[in-house]
């Protein structure tokens, strides 16, 4: 009797065990994947998991319909129990075109698994500049960025989508504009959040030094004393101009970066959209490899428990070597060298030219583009006219269009090439072709000692 009870007793031994094991296991993959300090980035990050899973098993289309630019798929999630702890008991969660975004991010070169493991696989990060208004993240493995945004930008974004949509099919997803890749809207305690998701332009692995917001005009357009104290500070248009601030590329990357530019611009003038910047980031090789050298590191201003209960970004490349998302697959190639990036990943990126003065890598992309002409902005683009006077062809001098495509003759490095801008003389048309005039790009030749200044327009 005694080796009978002793024969029904073990497997009970083993099993336990096991049934322990396996249980232990799922609760920790859900911690693991919808953990953030914040409701609404809990629910952000079991929605994006949740329509990722589900899109799965929908075939992909075999081309889009006008529906799909008008399609939704909700969520709602009453008396929520499991994992409490980090999900609030009630929550909507809504996808905005899934079908739509899941074609662009195909186009973009983003798989979807490897999308959905960068939202989810660690709770987002606070960007390096949150003073503005809503929330605005990296995600963990800094290759996406979320914004939060208005129903009127999602509006906004309803009324190009389609556009935008045959923008990037044709241009093949080269573009400098924003790639869109997701749309949402998380509901919380009977408040709604509007979050979309682009992909980083900066990279995710070597570090911006500078940064410029250009828009081609001089009216405002100097960073103030309270940005300019910051760790990274966000110049702008007066002070590339006094920081005499160059880009040196070769002839084939202008002729690209030409090619991008005028392109999405001619989109934007046909969509009405005037409020967008150039973003320009400064990636300086010679700095970074010092700061390698001397073992500093980036500090960070903010110690202990960050506000809101978001996470401070970490150091870029601590998480070059990620096994999982869309930088990833860089964790089986042999490590980059300084300044080395994947251009299938940093798509905004693109090196100096050899014999440029100082070794960079430079990061161009246009930003804020959900804004249309409006009342709103015609009032402000009065106000800036009558402030500043009118230029001789009677445009306000706050606004600019190109002139000529033209190349200016040789000029000596230390010299500047400025660009006559005017405002469109068909004012309402309501069209403003926004130029970056302070912009210059050299074409480094094959002689280093000879360089030819071109003009962006």
């Amino acid at each position: 009797m005694a080796s009978s009870g002793n024969a029904v007793s073990s497997p009970m031994v083993i099993l336990a065990p096991k049934t322990k094991t396996k249980k232990k296991h799922f609760v920790q993959q859900k911690v693991k994947v919808f953990r953030a300090s914040g409701p609404v980035l809990s629910v952000f990050m079991w929605g994006v998991n949740h329509s990722i899973n589900d899109l799965n098993q929908v075939p992909v289309p075999v081309m889009l319909l006008p529906d799909d630019f008008r399609a939704n798929t909700k969520i709602k999630v009453n008396n929520h129990l499991f994992n409490k702890e980090n999900l609030p008991g009630h929550f909507k969660f809504k996808e905005y075109c899934p079908q739509v975004f899941r074609n662009l991010r195909e186009r973009f070169g983003i798989e979807d698994l490897d999308y959905q493991v960068s939202l989810t696989r660690s709770p987002p990060v606070r960007g390096g500049d949150t003073q503005g208004e809503g929330i605005l993240l990296t995600s963990y493995d800094r290759t996406l960025v979320i914004k939060q945004i208005s129903s009127e930008d999602v509006a906004d974004m309803h009324g190009i989508l389609s556009e935008y949509h045959q923008h990037i099919v044709k241009c093949h997803g080269s573009t400098l504009l924003p790639q869109f890749l997701g749309m949402y809207r998380v509901g919380v305690e009977n408040e709604e959040t509007y979050l979309i998701v682009m992909r980083n332009m900066f990279s995710h692995r070597l570090v911006v030094h500078r940064k410029y917001d250009l828009k081609g005009s001089l009216v405002s357009r100097e960073a103030s004393d309270k940005e300019r104290v910051k760790e990274l500070p966000t110049y702008k248009d007066m002070d590339f101009r006094n920081n005499m601030q160059k880009v040196y590329v070769n002839e084939e990357q202008k002729e690209k970066v030409m090619e991008k530019l005028n392109r999405d611009v001619e989109f934007l003038v046909k969509l009405k959209i005037m409020d967008y910047s150039l973003l320009l980031g400064i990636h300086d090789v010679g700095r970074a490899e010092r700061e390698e050298e001397e073992g500093e590191e980036p500090s960070n201003e903010e110690e202990g428990e960050p506000e809101n209960g978001l996470a401070q970004a970490p150091n870029m490349g601590s998480y070059g070597t990620s096994p999982e998302g869309i930088a990833g697959y860089m964790a089986s190639c042999k490590p980059l060298e300084p300044g080395e990036f994947d251009p299938y990943v940093d798509v905004y990126a693109m090196r100096s030219a050899p014999g440029a003065p100082q070794r960079e890598v430079y990061f161009m992309g246009l930003i804020d583009v959900l804004t249309q002409y409006d009342t709103k902005k015609k009032a402000a683009h009065a106000a800036k006219t009558v402030k500043h006077g009118v230029s001789e062809k009677g445009e306000g001098r706050g606004n600019s269009m190109p002139s000529d495509f033209g190349i200016s003759s040789p000029t000596s490095l230390h010299s500047r090439t400025f660009i006559t801008t005017t405002a469109t003389s068909h004012l309402d048309l309501n069209l403003f072709l926004k130029t970056f005039v302070l912009l210059h790009i050299y074409i480094m030749k094959h002689c280093p000692k000879k360089m030819y200044t071109h003009r962006l327009f």
